[in-house]
């Protein structure tokens, strides 16, 4: 089985060490293994759960909510219902977020068109 250390995953991800360590001390990083000398060890099984980590906090969803997921995911089958219950609600809210943003969209094209027009009133 191939391994990554902390740098390798950091990179993939393009995300800070720190970030991996922190998601780690608050339980979002489950079943990590050490080497003997105690670094983290991430497998490609953990390195899927990380992209899933990365998917559901960039789409907002609490610490809180993406611990109990992954505590959920390893507990096992049993609790695929209560995931799948987690992960369309989670969903519903990213189109609601998705949405509202969308709303404002030409409000922020007004802005610009408004102050396209000053910049080249200012020049002529």
């Amino acid at each position: 089985m191939n391994y990554y250390s902390i740098g390798q995953a950091s990179a993939k991800f393009n995300i800070p060490e720190s970030t991996l360590r922190y998601y780690d001390k608050k339980g979002l990083l489950p079943l990590i293994e050490r080497d003997e000398a105690g670094r983290r060890l991430f497998s490609e099984h953990q390195m899927a759960l990380l992209q899933s980590l990365i998917y559901l906090k960039n789409t907002h969803m609490p610490i809180k909510s993406i611990r109990q997921y992954m505590e959920w995911f390893v507990e096992g089958d049993s609790t695929l219902e209560f995931r799948l219950d987690m992960i369309r609600k989670h969903k519903q809210r990213v189109l609601d977020e998705i949405s509202l943003l969308t709303k404002y969209v030409p409000g922020i094209d007004k802005k610009i068109d408004r102050y396209l027009k000053q910049t080249e009133e200012g020049r002529t």
